[in-house]
């Protein structure tokens, strides 16, 4: 189910349009510097990837530049961006396409990550119980506004969000996209009372709290692969970099921060 959550949602995202929407792009390090480049989607990004590439720039001293790049433009980015990346994050229905293209390295294609959503409410709230979907939509249609990424953006996260609500069970659920940003950061602004968001993209506002994670039969997740890029001006530090991501050593930065390392 996790594989077919994650075609189905970036085959809607590669198919469509540019976004029509701003999309929240962090960065990290110098990326034209750098001596390993990375592109990554913001799921990712929040996950803590710059926290683990600072110990392994401690360790090595290799610096590491990174860049966040929507959904709906990161393939094409990969492609012409200059300087080249060299390591690429990208879920597996775009990583698996890009592999078919030529635009990654042979070999170093493995899986990373599992991007879980969850529902936030601000600090202090009550928790509903979203335990199952019948209660998880219980909670939602009572909020007065639920906080969500905008579609517009086509970032894998909105279309995710989107696809879910669409489902009858949520008909009725007053969901205004956000304008500025996520929706997890929306209500750590003061808007609306509840939000659905990546776990990872909830945990870093002290104005919000995590309810917990979506019910699992909606499959609201994104699973992710990491990759050498074909245009890689340094494949071997690349590949280094990537076994630190890897090494169990790294799950006390993934884990707290709500990613589930795919083994």
């Amino acid at each position: 189910m996790a594989l077919a959550a994650a075609v189905g949602i970036s085959s809607s995202v590669s198919g469509q349009g540019k976004p029509t929407a701003p999309v929240n792009s962090p960065t990290a390090g110098d990326y034209a510097t750098a001596d390993i480049r990375i592109i990554t989607p913001g799921v990712v990004f929040s996950s803590g990837l710059d926290v683990v590439s600072a110990e392994f720039t401690k360790q090595t001293g290799k610096s590491v530049g990174m860049v966040t790049v929507g959904m709906g433009t990161i393939v094409e980015e990969i492609g012409k961006k200059t300087p080249p990346p060299d390591i690429i994050f990208l879920p597996f229905q775009l990583m698996n396409t890009l592999a078919l293209d030529g635009g990654v390295m042979p070999g170093t294609m493995l899986p990373f990550g599992r991007h879980p959503m969850g529902l936030a409410v601000r600090a202090g709230a009550p928790k509903p119980d979203i335990s199952t979907v019948e209660k998880f939509a219980v909670a939602i249609k009572g909020a007065k506004a639920v906080m969500r990424s905008n579609p517009a953006s086509r970032t894998m996260v909105a279309t995710l969000i989107d696809d879910v609500l669409k489902r009858p069970e949520f008909a009725g659920v007053n969901a205004p996209a956000s304008t500025n940003g996520e929706g997890g950061q929306a209500l750590a602004r003061g808007e609306g009372d509840m939000a659905i968001q990546t776990i990872s993209q909830i945990l870093p506002y002290k104005e919000i709290e995590l309810v917990g994670p979506l019910p699992k039969e909606l499959g609201a997740w994104i699973d992710t692969l990491v990759a050498v890029s074909a245009r890689a001006t340094h494949p071997d530090d690349a590949k280094a970099l990537i076994r630190h991501l890897l090494r169990p050593e790294s799950n006390k930065v993934w884990k707290p921060r709500g990613l589930l390392r795919l083994e």
